[in-house]
C-alpha cells in the first residue's frame, strides 16, 4: 500500500499531559507535511491550533478528545466539552464511552449519551472510543451495535492510555458487527508500517513516526 494513502488516513496525535504549544505546532506542521487526515490534540490547544492553521491552505482537520481517557464523566460534562471544542474550531470529536455503564448492561444510557454528544458536535465528525482491551467479546459486539444505532461516524478501538491498543482481531470483529455507515478507527498497538497496512486492509497516531524512522 502506498505510504501517502496510509498517511492520508492517519490522525497524527499528541495527547500526553506534558504537551506544549511548540510540540503541538510541530505536530500540525508534520500533519501538513505528511498529508495526514487530522491532528488529534488536547482541547486546551484547539483554538490556538485553529488560528495557526488558518490561511495555510491545508485540508488538515483538528480533532480533540472528550471524556478522555476514562469515559466516566457525566453526559452533561461530555456534551459541554464537545460544544466548547466545536466553538474553538474542532472538526472532529473523539469521545470515550462510559465503560462501566456498558459492563452494567445500561446499553440505552450508553446509546443516549452518544446521541447527546453527537448533537453537541453540530455536524462535526464523532468517533466513539470503546476501549476494547477492557471489554469481553460480548461487550465488544454490543458496543458495535450501540455505536451503530446511536449514529456516530466512527467506532474507535482505544485511547492509547489503557492496558493495550488495537489488534487485528478487534478490527475484524468491528467490521463484522458495525453498521455499513460506521467507519472503523484503529488506535494504539500499531508498531510497524506493516501493522498499519494490515489494519487498513481490515477496515494512527504513530504512523508519522514510523515513516520518519524508515526514511520513506
Amino acid at each position: 500500500m502506498d505510504i501517502k494513502e496510509i498517511l492520508s488516513k492517519c490522525d497524527h496525535t499528541l495527547l500526553k499531559q506534558t504537551a506544549t504549544w511548540e510540540e503541538i505546532k510541530k505536530l500540525c506542521d508534520e500533519g501538513i507535511e505528511y498529508g495526514c487526515a487530522s491532528v488529534c490534540i488536547p482541547a486546551a490547544y484547539v483554538r490556538q491550533a485553529a488560528e495557526y492553521l488558518d490561511g495555510k491552505n491545508t485540508a488538515l482537520k483538528i480533532c480533540t478528545v472528550i471524556g478522555f481517557p476514562n469515559g466516566y464523566s457525566t453526559t452533561a460534562a461530555k456534551s459541554f466539552e464537545a460544544e466548547d471544542a466545536v466553538k474553538n474550531g474542532a472538526d472532529e470529536i473523539d469521545m470515550v464511552i462510559n465503560i462501566g455503564w456498558l459492563k452494567d448492561g445500561r446499553f440505552d444510557e450508553v446509546k443516549s449519551e452518544i446521541e447527546t454528544v453527537k448533537r453537541a458536535c453540530q455536524g462535526r465528525t464523532l468517533k466513539v472510543i470503546v476501549e476494547t482491551c477492557l471489554l469481553s467479546l460480548e461487550e465488544k459486539i454490543e458496543a458495535c451495535r450501540i455505536v451503530t444505532k446511536a449514529g456516530a461516524d466512527y467506532i474507535k478501538t482505544s485511547t492509547g492510555f489503557s492496558t493495550a491498543g488495537a489488534t487485528p482481531e478487534d478490527v475484524a470483529l468491528f467490521k463484522e458487527n458495525v453498521g455499513e455507515n460506521i467507519k472503523i478507527k484503529a488506535a494504539g498497538g500499531i508498531s510497524t508500517l506493516e501493522d498499519a497496512e494490515e489494519m487498513l486492509r481490515l477496515g494512527t497516531s504513530r504512523i508519522v513516526a514510523l515513516v520518519k524512522q524508515t526514511g520513506r
